[in-house]
Protein backbone atom coordinates (compact mmCIF):
# COMPACT_ATOMS: atom_id res chain seq x y z
CA UNK A 1 0.00 0.00 0.00
CA UNK A 2 1.27 3.45 -0.87
CA UNK A 3 1.86 5.79 2.06
CA UNK A 4 -0.07 8.80 0.74
CA UNK A 5 -3.18 10.69 1.81
CA UNK A 6 -4.82 9.92 -1.55
CA UNK A 7 -7.49 7.31 -2.09
CA UNK A 8 -5.92 4.08 -3.27
CA UNK A 9 -7.05 1.96 -6.20
CA UNK A 10 -6.48 -1.62 -5.10
CA UNK A 11 -8.48 -3.68 -7.56
CA UNK A 12 -9.56 -3.72 -11.18
CA UNK A 13 -13.12 -3.02 -10.05
CA UNK A 14 -11.95 0.04 -8.04
CA UNK A 15 -10.15 1.27 -11.14
CA UNK A 16 -13.13 0.80 -13.47
CA UNK A 17 -15.64 2.14 -10.95
CA UNK A 18 -13.58 5.28 -10.35
CA UNK A 19 -13.34 6.02 -14.06
CA UNK A 20 -17.01 5.36 -14.71
CA UNK A 21 -18.42 7.20 -11.66
CA UNK A 22 -16.30 10.36 -11.84
CA UNK A 23 -16.30 12.82 -14.71
CA UNK A 24 -12.64 13.77 -14.13
CA UNK A 25 -9.96 11.45 -12.75
CA UNK A 26 -6.21 11.73 -12.22
CA UNK A 27 -4.40 8.49 -11.38
CA UNK A 28 -0.76 8.24 -10.39
CA UNK A 29 0.59 4.70 -10.68
CA UNK A 30 3.94 4.43 -8.96
CA UNK A 31 6.07 3.57 -5.97
CA UNK A 32 7.30 5.42 -2.89
CA UNK A 33 10.37 6.67 -4.71
CA UNK A 34 12.05 9.93 -5.75
CA UNK A 35 10.23 10.30 -9.07
CA UNK A 36 6.79 9.50 -7.68
CA UNK A 37 6.76 11.28 -4.31
CA UNK A 38 6.69 14.79 -5.82
CA UNK A 39 3.68 13.85 -7.96
CA UNK A 40 1.79 12.46 -4.95
CA UNK A 41 2.60 15.69 -3.07
CA UNK A 42 1.29 17.80 -5.97
CA UNK A 43 -1.89 15.74 -6.10
CA UNK A 44 -2.46 16.10 -2.35
CA UNK A 45 -1.90 19.86 -2.63
CA UNK A 46 -4.28 20.28 -5.57
CA UNK A 47 -7.02 17.91 -4.38
CA UNK A 48 -8.84 20.61 -2.40
CA UNK A 49 -8.49 23.12 -5.22
CA UNK A 50 -10.01 20.81 -7.84
CA UNK A 51 -13.07 19.23 -6.17
CA UNK A 52 -14.37 18.17 -9.59
CA UNK A 53 -11.37 15.83 -10.05
CA UNK A 54 -11.01 12.44 -8.35
CA UNK A 55 -7.34 12.10 -7.38
CA UNK A 56 -6.23 8.48 -6.92
CA UNK A 57 -3.02 6.53 -6.56
CA UNK A 58 -2.18 2.98 -7.55
CA UNK A 59 0.76 0.81 -6.51
CA UNK A 60 2.84 0.02 -9.59
CA UNK A 61 3.89 -3.41 -8.29
CA UNK A 62 0.34 -4.62 -7.66
CA UNK A 63 -1.89 -6.69 -9.90
CA UNK A 64 -4.26 -3.75 -10.44
CA UNK A 65 -1.42 -1.87 -12.17
CA UNK A 66 -1.76 -4.33 -15.05
CA UNK A 67 -4.80 -2.20 -15.99
CA UNK A 68 -2.43 0.71 -16.55
CA UNK A 69 0.61 -1.14 -17.91
CA UNK A 70 -1.39 -2.79 -20.68
CA UNK A 71 -2.86 0.45 -22.06
CA UNK A 72 -1.55 1.28 -25.55
CA UNK A 73 -0.78 4.81 -24.32
CA UNK A 74 1.68 3.53 -21.68
CA UNK A 75 3.53 0.94 -23.76
CA UNK A 76 6.46 3.27 -24.46
CA UNK A 77 6.76 4.56 -20.88
CA UNK A 78 10.13 3.82 -19.28
CA UNK A 79 9.98 5.82 -16.06
CA UNK A 80 7.69 6.06 -13.07
CA UNK A 81 5.19 7.25 -12.23
CA UNK A 82 2.61 6.58 -14.92
CA UNK A 83 0.07 9.40 -14.68
CA UNK A 84 -3.33 9.07 -16.35
CA UNK A 85 -6.04 11.67 -16.81
CA UNK A 86 -9.60 10.58 -17.62
CA UNK A 87 -12.51 12.77 -18.71
CA UNK A 88 -15.97 11.23 -18.96
CA UNK A 89 -14.50 7.72 -18.94
CA UNK A 90 -12.01 8.41 -21.71
CA UNK A 91 -8.24 8.59 -21.30
CA UNK A 92 -7.34 12.11 -22.47
CA UNK A 93 -3.70 12.30 -21.36
CA UNK A 94 -1.01 9.85 -20.26
CA UNK A 95 2.42 10.91 -19.03
CA UNK A 96 5.35 9.31 -17.28
CA UNK A 97 8.12 10.54 -15.04
CA UNK A 98 8.41 13.29 -12.49
CA UNK A 99 5.99 16.16 -13.02
CA UNK A 100 5.84 19.59 -11.46
CA UNK A 101 2.78 21.30 -10.05
CA UNK A 102 2.58 23.46 -13.19
CA UNK A 103 2.75 20.34 -15.40
CA UNK A 104 -0.19 18.78 -13.55
CA UNK A 105 -2.19 22.01 -13.42
CA UNK A 106 -1.69 22.44 -17.17
CA UNK A 107 -3.43 19.13 -17.85
CA UNK A 108 -6.11 19.65 -15.20
CA UNK A 109 -6.95 23.11 -16.53
CA UNK A 110 -6.65 22.21 -20.19
CA UNK A 111 -8.20 18.77 -20.44
CA UNK A 112 -10.30 18.09 -17.34
CA UNK A 113 -11.83 21.29 -16.04
CA UNK A 114 -12.18 23.49 -19.09
CA UNK A 115 -15.35 23.70 -21.11
CA UNK A 116 -13.48 23.16 -24.36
Amino acid sequence: MLDTNLKHLTSESDFQKTISENENVMICCGRMGPMCLPVYDVMETLEGKYPQVAFRDMEFDSNVADSVRRLPETQSFRSLPFVLYYHKGRLVEARSGKQSKSDVKSVLDGKLTSEG
